[in-house]
């Protein structure tokens, strides 16, 4: 019993495992030799595949734009049209400042969250076995000690530069609409005022330790909601395989309801963009 305990132990230890590449005194290594490296470790697979993903939507909505015609649309250009439809009907919604950027930047965060999520589809063992085998046959390597995470969103590495990606668009947007004193006057002025000088002086550390809290929260709450759901999904996923060939049913039954949270993780992700920078481009605190 204990044997099998600490097998499914390493199974889902391994499944959960990036490929991780750094560099030592002796040159580059990888994986378990970078198990003390510190913070300069590179996860290759979670790179990789979001790299990969991100081009593959560049290339799916570069091809439609090309290909579209002002008559008759085709099936793929009207799945296109819907997609930045709706994007663009939620983005004029929810923003109500001016700028050309949000609109494609939402888009974006879209439909590449989505494929990366997309990825918890795939059987977990399918890509990880193929990648085992291949560095098996190919370098020599013990299959278990190749690692293959494919759902990048799984990584908080990340979703965490995505969503530091969102923060410091906010400061960006709130320093270019408010100005810097703007800016400061926000952390600092509010949500307690008072008319006496003398009482404000004694409000100002309070307010700024409660705006930088509430400011610092926005992407902490962007990047854990993606990561947690999607890495909750995926060990669910990894527990059914570990049925074996009983596994195809529970892991049908249970890839028709993440195809849920896939999608609406997306959108939320992206409305909560839009919604912050939103607020970050409003004159009114």
């Amino acid at each position: 019993m204990a044997a099998e305990e600490v097998t499914l132990s390493s199974h889902i230890q391994h499944h959960l495992t990036n490929a991780k590449m750094c560099s030592t005194d002796a040159g580059l290594a990888f994986n378990k030799a970078c198990a003390d490296s510190g913070f300069w470790t590179w996860h290759v697979d979670t790179l990789a595949w979001s790299i990969g993903l991100g081009l593959l939507f560049l290339w799916i909505f570069r091809s439609a734009a090309t290909k579209s015609t002002t008559g008759v649309p085709g099936k793929f250009q009207c799945f296109i049209e819907m997609i930045v439809e709706f994007v663009g009907d939620n983005v004029r919604d929810t923003y109500h400042g001016k700028s050309s950027l949000i609109a494609p930047l939402a888009l974006t965060i879209f439909v590449w969250v989505f494929l990366m999520n997309l990825m918890d589809l795939i059987p977990v063992d399918f890509l990880p076995a193929f990648a085992g085998f291949v560095g098996e046959t190919a370098f020599g390597m013990d299959s278990h000690d190749v690692y293959m995470k494919i759902v990048p969103t799984t990584d908080i590495n990340l979703t965490a530069a995505l969503a530091l990606g969102v923060f410091l668009l906010m400061i960006g947007y709130s320093i270019k609409i408010k100005g810097i004193m703007g800016f400061v006057k926000e952390l600092t002025l509010h949500p307690f005022s008072s008319n006496n000088k003398l009482a404000m002086i004694f409000l100002i550390p309070c307010n700024l330790l409660l705006e930088t809290i509430a400011l610092v929260a926005k992407p902490f709450s962007l990047a854990l909601r993606l990561f947690g759901n999607l890495y909750a999904g995926e060990l669910i996923f990894i527990l059914i395989g570990a049925v074996g060939l009983y596994q195809l049913p529970l892991h049908f039954i249970w890839a028709v309801f993440h195809i849920l949270v896939i999608v609406l993780q997306a959108f939320v992700f992206m409305m909560l963009t839009v919604v912050y920078l939103s607020m970050a481009s409003s004159d009114n605190h």
